[in-house]
């Protein structure tokens, strides 16, 4: 799935939020609760060793090999030792004295090997609660104050539920505050989101208008960060490209206008050239071989030459946007047929147009569009040339089919360009197919060409008027 760049600042910020958050929540509880269990811990262990050091007789004068301690003894122990909801069990030697249903089972193996030696202290799982056992040897101080072992360990055991009813009570807060963070979060991320993309949008707006041809956007540059930097890039590459399109523009009318005047001026001596020739054509019969194929030939060139001026001068007309149409209804089956019979084509193509078939058209485009399209047929196809005209609900569709060796696919999307030849082929100035579609372009319609191994079509459709 797509995210858009505001989405991913957004969540990249929420990340980062919610990973401060819990390592703010997670230490800020830890440290608590280091502190809340550390403190509960010294309490509880300096209150075992101050209510052993105050134990007088006979628990403080016991010795190895006395006699045990009476029950009482060790009751009045375990009550001195014993917190509110505490527990305290008191082993002598091999004798064990439980408290209530704790007892030795209770206790950690380590903390019972520790508790022969000194004091330990540990917190331990019991019974489904938090409980702090507090371990110590108990001794017996000599009257050169030097400390004998007794042989007894007392096993304190501090209930722990006040902390972690404080600690669980903190959770909520915590929780809470790292919504509140959270939420701050996403608002800053928002907003910087749109900060950060405000420009980039700017950017694109204007690079679409850019490509749309307003060659004079502009951005204003605010700041002298990356963006900022960015936008001025942009601002100098739009200059450059307006100062390029204007040059080529300037160019390109100009040489437009140098084609249209070169077409004009050659008119003139064409039109003269061309009454001397018609004159010669008539004598050519009557010459010697050489100089009458010496005459076709210059007839020919004239004849092309004519042509193409004719062309070129048609072009300019459509680059400076002076062609126009004159519209009018013609019946299509007619202006086919004339079309062909001006050329002597008639025999050479095939007719495949409904009688009584008429529409709107300029009729001198509409023989320029079939001229092209046919004479390019019998030129580079292979007959039979085939010309199908049809009324249809979106228009009228002309189809010039031929069944030549088709053109290469290479050249197919390049035909209806201005002096381009499939191939090389033929002696044509490679100007009538852009024509032919200039002309329907003027009637608001399309040409297109599909091409295979063995025929090659082109369709023509025309909007009604």
């Amino acid at each position: 799935m797509y995210v858009g760049l505001r989405g991913r600042l957004v969540i990249i910020f929420t990340l980062i939020a919610i990973t401060a958050s819990a390592l703010v929540a997670g230490i800020g509880y830890e440290l608590v609760k280091r502190r809340v269990i550390d403190r509960a811990e010294q309490v509880a262990v300096s209150d075992v060793r101050d209510t052993l050091e105050g134990i007088r007789v006979p628990i403080g004068a016991l010795w190895p090999g006395d006699s045990p301690p009476t029950n009482a003894q060790i009751s009045a122990l375990q009550k001195s030792l014993r917190s509110p909801g505490g527990k305290v069990v008191v082993r002598y030697e091999d004798y064990l004295y439980p408290d209530g249903d704790f007892t030795m089972s209770d206790v950690p193996v380590d903390v019972a090997l520790r508790a022969t030696q000194r004091m330990v202290a540990k917190r331990q799982m019991i019974k489904g609660s938090m409980w702090l056992i507090v371990a110590t040897p108990v001794w017996r101080i000599e009257p050169i104050h030097t400390a004998q072992p007794t042989g007894m360990s007392v096993f304190v055991f501090v209930p722990l539920s006040e902390e972690e009813h404080l600690l669980t009570g903190m959770r909520q807060p915590l929780a809470a505050a790292g919504a509140i963070m959270l939420i701050i979060a996403l608002a800053l991320a928002l907003v910087s989101a749109r900060q950060v993309l405000l420009p980039v949008r700017r950017l694109g707006s204007a690079a679409r208008a850019l490509g749309a041809g307003h060659l004079d956007t502009r951005l204003p540059v605010n700041g002298q960060d990356e963006l900022s930097e960015l936008t001025a890039t942009f601002n100098d590459t739009a200059a450059a490209l307006e100062r390029s399109v204007s040059e080529l523009r300037s160019l390109e009318a100009m040489s437009r206008r140098f084609v249209a005047d070169v077409s004009h001026e050659l008119r003139t001596p064409l039109t003269a050239m061309t009454a001397v020739t018609d004159m010669l054509s008539e004598e050519a019969d009557r010459l010697p071989p050489e100089p009458a194929a010496a005459v076709r030939l210059v007839l020919q060139e004239i004849k092309r030459l004519r042509t193409l001026v004719e062309q070129l001068i048609e072009a300019s007309r459509f680059d400076s946007g002076t062609a126009t149409l004159n519209v009018d209804t013609v019946g299509i089956a007619d202006a086919i047929c004339d079309c062909l019979e001006v050329r002597g084509w008639s025999e050479r193509v095939r007719v495949n147009v409904p009688q009584g078939l008429t529409f709107s058209v300029d009729p001198r485009r509409f023989d320029v569009i079939l001229a092209n399209l046919v004479g390019n047929a019998l030129r580079h196809g292979e007959p039979p040339v085939v010309v199908t005209a049809r009324s249809t609900p979106n228009g009228l569709e002309v189809k010039v089919r031929d069944h030549g060796k088709g053109i290469p696919a290479a050249d197919l999307p390049h035909v209806f360009n201005r002096f381009y030849k499939a191939g090389a082929r033929g002696d044509g100035s490679g100007l009538g197919l852009s024509i032919a579609r200039a002309n329907a372009h003027l009637h608001g319609g399309t040409i297109s060409v599909r091409s295979q191994e063995f025929n090659t079509l082109f369709t023509v459709w025309l909007p009604p008027a």
